[in-house]
């Protein structure tokens, strides 16, 4: 694959930082910009601004590749708010087959991705007002019907939040799917008449038991105790609400016996990898209750690393022949949330994969970037105590991204690496630049290094999703690869045996 197909290089590009950088094709950025997104917004950009950037992207790319990037941000990446982003905005610009309808009959995954597309739709057409029956586009009333048919009354019944814009009786006059038997024809009747049966959900079961009356605190504390205790006997409490509601949990004072169940449960293969959480979601478990004055939190903790373990158990990893530097970029522009009520920021999850990946390598160095370059020098495991360890000191380095450091290190030691691996929002740029000299750039840093060691290869983990690079992707060993999920390391392997990112993408069968 020649990566000019992906990258060119424009002349007067600059980073936010106003540094030299390299400006990717519509389909690289595009990319980059999904799969790094919980449309919250970011360090250099407002949400709106975001969401304009993706809309003009969506008009200037394939239209077959957007359907195969919804689809894969969904299932590949685990994301939920981005595809149906990226299915509204298709089906505002692209007509003339069923490539949306047959997008979104893979992409919603869940009986409430029904409400919140249509939601996502009323957003982004606002003068068409979806509630006038015939607005609806065509290709997205298609790919919703066969969604309807996927979902039985519990799942409905879950989701139907009472107090949403779009609830499932109005998706349902809306999108008019037809009933595949009896059975689902009644589940159909219920939707209309409001008469689901009630879910037995953590939510409900705690809904109802706040609307009791207690004698005492004291008795109140029993019954939650109790109730907490009945879900994690009943098996119905979802992994992800398990994460997090696990200080609740402890807080609660459940049983030594049912902390055990809870923990067997955590670290089970199986369960995580049915669960598909991103590895963040781990890490924000861990540091919730790290804190947590009970006997029992520390038996939790290790169940959470075993967990994160795991989500790593496919990743292909390198021999004891492959020197591999990971370098984790801990400028200010990293410390920006993943998501609206998320405690996790970009840099907690660079430090997270970097750690993830440090596990399946045999000879590594390790360290951090911003003003300057520090090694990490720590046991390869465990993961989240690491990833915790090394934010706490990330403040030693400062807040600039002199990603240039990670590699004049590297040629000042003398120091063969065949993999250099910098997680980062790549926006590098020199905070010495004006002083004493000018401006250094990683580019030309690497360009030396290649010299000295021709095998060497850089990849660089995008984790922001700006649309440019301080590096030109086209030339040769130069890798570019985005994400928040550790199938980012699928990639990884993808690259190493000479595809790339998006043929990975373009895989994906509609």
């Amino acid at each position: 694959m020649k990566y000019n197909e992906i990258i060119q290089k424009e002349s007067n590009v600059l980073n936010h930082e106003g540094a030299a950088a390299f400006k990717m094709s519509p389909e690289m950025e595009l990319y980059t910009a999904a799969v790094t997104s919980a449309l919250s917004g970011k360090f250099y950009e407002s949400p709106k601004e975001f969401i304009a950037r993706i809309t003009d992207l969506v008009r200037r790319v394939d239209p077959v590749f957007v359907a195969q990037l919804a689809v894969y941000t969904r299932t590949q990446m685990n994301l939920r708010s981005i595809p149906l982003l990226l299915l509204v905005e298709l089906a505002k610009c692209h007509s003339g087959d069923d490539l949306v309808s047959r997008a979104v009959g893979k992409t919603v995954m869940r009986a409430d991705e029904i409400s919140e597309l249509l939601a996502c739709y009323q957003w982004r057409n606002p003068s068409q007002g979806i509630k006038k029956l015939g607005k609806l586009s065509r290709q997205i009333q298609n790919g919703l019907k066969e969604a309807f048919n996927r979902f039985d009354e519990y799942q409905f019944a879950k989701y139907d939040r009472k107090d949403a814009e779009i609830k499932m009786r109005d998706a349902l006059f809306l999108v008019h799917p037809k009933a595949k038997d009896a059975e689902q024809q009644a589940i159909f009747d219920k939707i209309v008449a409001g008469t689901l049966e009630t879910p037995y959900t953590w939510e409900t079961q705690l809904s109802a038991l706040g609307q009791q009356h207690f004698e005492s605190p004291e008795a109140k504390n029993a019954a939650v105790k109790a109730l907490w205790e009945e879900l994690l006997d009943s098996g119905k409490l979802g992994y992800m609400a398990l994460l997090r509601n696990l200080r609740n949990i402890l807080q609660s004072g459940v049983s030594p016996e049912h902390v055990e169940r809870l923990c067997t449960r955590i670290s089970d293969p199986e369960q995580v990898a049915k669960s598909k959480q991103l590895p963040f979601r781990f890490l924000a478990a861990y540091k919730e209750i790290m804190g947590e004055p009970n006997p029992l939190v520390g038996l939790v903790l290790e169940a959470l690393e075993k967990a994160v373990l795991c989500s790593a158990d496919n990743i292909e990893g390198f021999d004891i022949n492959t020197n591999v530097l990971l370098a984790c970029d801990v400028s200010g522009s990293m410390y920006v949330a993943a998501g609206n009520k998320s405690s996790i920021q970009n840099v907690d999850i660079g430090v997270l994969l970097a750690s993830i990946l440090r596990t399946k390598c045999k000879a590594v160095i390790a360290g951090i970037f911003g003003n300057t370059w520090e090694l990490a020098s720590s046991p390869i495991k465990p993961i989240l105590a690491n990833t915790v360890g090394i934010r706490s000191i990330a403040n030693r380095v400062g807040y600039s991204t002199n990603g240039y450091k990670v590699v004049d290190w590297l040629i000042e030691n003398n120091v063969k690496m065949d993999k250099v691996m910098i997680f980062t929002d790549c926006q590098m740029w020199d905070s010495h630049r004006g002083y004493y000299r000018s401006d250094k750039e990683i580019k030309d840093s690497w360009h030396k290094y290649k010299e000295m060691y021709p095998q060497a290869k850089l990849y660089l983990f995008d984790l922001a999703g700006y649309g440019t690079s301080p590096l030109d992707l086209a030339e040769q060993d130069v890798y570019l690869i985005a994400g928040w999920s550790e199938k980012i390391f699928d990639v990884l392997s993808a690259v190493d045996n000479g595809a790339d990112a998006l043929s990975e993408i373009r895989k994906i069968v509609l």
